[in-house]
Order: C-alpha cells, then sequence, then structure tokens
C-alpha cells in the first residue's frame, strides 16, 4: 500500500447548479488550485473556496475563491456555498432567526449577504468583435469585472443547448472587449481587467420587482450554472445607471438552467468618482457530499491536466501539456 503525499478535506457544495466546494482541512501550499480545479480531479465548471483565517478582525472567517482561471477576488454563489458550508458542519454556530456572517475576500468584507459597492465604468462602449462586427458593451464591476451584453445584438437566444455557441461568442466578445479597455478598480489597484460576460435577455415587470434572464460566461468558456451572484450585482449598477431600477427595488435575475437569486439595491454610494449602489443577493445552497481528494506520490499528475474537448486550447498552461 502506498501512502498519499497529501490529503485534502472538501465539502462539496452547489448554489443554483453551480458548483462550489469548500476546503476544510489539508492546506498546504499554492498548487492547490491546480491540484483540485484541473483534471482528473476537477473540472471547467468547478469553482472551490479556501476557508482561511479573516485578516479584518471584523470578520468571522476569511475564504479565498478559486475558479479554473483565476484567483477570484468575489463570487456571490461561493459566497452563499461557502455560508452554508460553515453553518452546516458546525464550524460557526446557527443562531435563530437569523444568522449573520462577516466574510472577509479579497474584494473586501462581506457583512451577511451584502456584498461589496457595485458600479459601472463605461455604458455603450463599443468595439469590433471579429465575426460579429460592432457590439456595445456595458462594463461594470459588482464583486468581479463584467462587459453585459444584450444579446440581441446577436443571433443566440437562451437556450441551454446552445450553451457552446453562447461560451464562444461571449469569449469572442470579451477579448475584444480587453483589448479595447482595462478599467482598475478606484481603491484596489490591484484589480483590474475585465474577466467575465454576461449575455442579457430584455428587463421585464415581474410579480416580486423586475426580472430577467442571463448567461454568464466564466473563463476558459463556459456557462455559470447559477445567475451569479457578482454578476447580478454588476447587472443592478448597469440598470441602477440606466435609470431602470431604483433604489430599495428588487431583482429576480434567472439564469441559463432557470434557478433564480434576489438581488435588492438596499442603498447608494460612491467609489472614488463613480456612483454606487449597495447591493444583496439571496440565494440557497445545498451540501452534495463530503470527499478527501488524495494525491498519491507515484501520480504523474501532481497539478491536473487540461484536454481541449473541455478546456479551449489557449487557455492550456504550457506547463500542463503532456
Amino acid at each position: 500500500m502506498v501512502l498519499s503525499s497529501r490529503t485534502v478535506h472538501i465539502v462539496s457544495v452547489h448554489s443554483a447548479g453551480e458548483i462550489g466546494d469548500v476546503i476544510v482541512g489539508g492546506v498546504l501550499d499554492d498548487e492547490l488550485r491546480q491540484l483540485l480545479l484541473n483534471e482528473p480531479r476537477g473540472r471547467p465548471s468547478c469553482n472551490v473556496n479556501l476557508v482561511l483565517p479573516p485578516c479584518d478582525p471584523r470578520a468571522d472567517a476569511g475564504f479565498l475563491l478559486m475558479e479554473s482561471e483565476e484567483y477570484a477576488p468575489m463570487s456571490g454563489s461561493n459566497t452563499i456555498c461557502t455560508t452554508t458550508a460553515l453553518l452546516e458542519t458546525g464550524m460557526i454556530k446557527t443562531q435563530e432567526p437569523f444568522t449573520t456572517l462577516k466574510l472577509d475576500t479579497a474584494a473586501g468584507l462581506n457583512v451577511a449577504f451584502d456584498n461589496v459597492p457595485a458600479f459601472v465604468f463605461h455604458l455603450d462602449l463599443e468595439v469590433e468583435v471579429p465575426g460579429l462586427g460592432k457590439i456595445l458593451c456595458d462594463i461594470a464591476w459588482g464583486g468581479m469585472m463584467y462587459a453585459i451584453v444584450d444579446m440581441a445584438q446577436t443571433d443566440l437566444t437562451m437556450n441551454p443547448n446552445d450553451g457552446q455557441k453562447i461560451g464562444e461568442y461571449g469569449e469572442r466578445i470579451k477579448r475584444a472587449v480587453q483589448a479595447t479597455v482595462h478599467p482598475v478598480h478606484p481603491e484596489n489597484l490591484g484589480i483590474n481587467g475585465v474577466t467575465n460576460f454576461i449575455f442579457t435577455a430584455p428587463l421585464e415587470d415581474g410579480p416580486g420587482g423586475k426580472k430577467a434572464q442571463n448567461a454568464v460566461v466564466v473563463s476558459p468558456g463556459r456557462l455559470d450554472r447559477t445567475p451569479c451572484g457578482t454578476g447580478t450585482c454588476a447587472r443592478m449598477a448597469q440598470l441602477y445607471a440606466r435609470k431602470q431600477m431604483a433604489e430599495g427595488e428588487s431583482f429576480q435575475h434567472t439564469s441559463i438552467i432557470e434557478t433564480e437569486y434576489t438581488g435588492t439595491i438596499v442603498g447608494v454610494t460612491k467609489v472614488g468618482n463613480y456612483e454606487a449602489v449597495l447591493p444583496r443577493v439571496k440565494g440557497s445552497a445545498w451540501i452534495t457530499s463530503f470527499r478527501l481528494v488524495v494525491l498519491d506520490p507515484t501520480d504523474p499528475f501532481p497539478e491536473g491536466f487540461r484536454v481541449g474537448d473541455a478546456w479551449h486550447p489557449r487557455s492550456t498552461p504550457k506547463n500542463l501539456v503532456q
């Protein structure tokens, strides 16, 4: 019997269909993201959250968000997944009738399910996209940087069966945006550049307030299964900037698979010179399993691998090509 060189304890969680696993033990080094998110232990549609002691003394816990292509400064679905894991495993005591957590993230302190202030950098930014022509984009911050595009500018529809084409278009437009503009957060220069993308459907009036469907494209070109927490915040900032949503209003945001988050503008503020909204996002998450991830010392893939049928070839790091 060969002993493992390391083990990682994970609580598997999903929120609205998006996997947001939570690491609760076995942390040693910064190779963790590649080990857990590359094949054979991960896949493009996975996220992993690392629970850490908070840097901010006001927080109950800190967590680091790991996606396939980056360490995200903030994620709403991963916040919901991490909160669920912390409470349901007893790491943080549940209080009735409401439990309020303060979570420390790279984007700043999150209090309960309130996100960092969200704001718009650009409205109607025109970009030239190869094969698609001129596309108008709105650029907004909601905990991550987003390019937001009305899907009606393309030949796409909100059909999950067309997910591959939606992902391809989204990545193509996002690369054109990246070549055109490079926004920098006015209070954190380390947060810069557009890394995420949202296709939007028309805004409707529903019984609970405004409602719209979206498709969020996450690198390397796959669809977020959730309505996306930070994307919902960026969308509310966009709607506020366009005077289509007001302070105190709620917004039902549905995903490509019609799961739902509820967003509310609970206040307004300024971030640097930008008018910003204070967004609150409500959603649920469910624990699906408890996993013990193992790395055998003889395993030929200690940092995993990527194959172009699931990972876009342009995103495959040279050191992972076998």
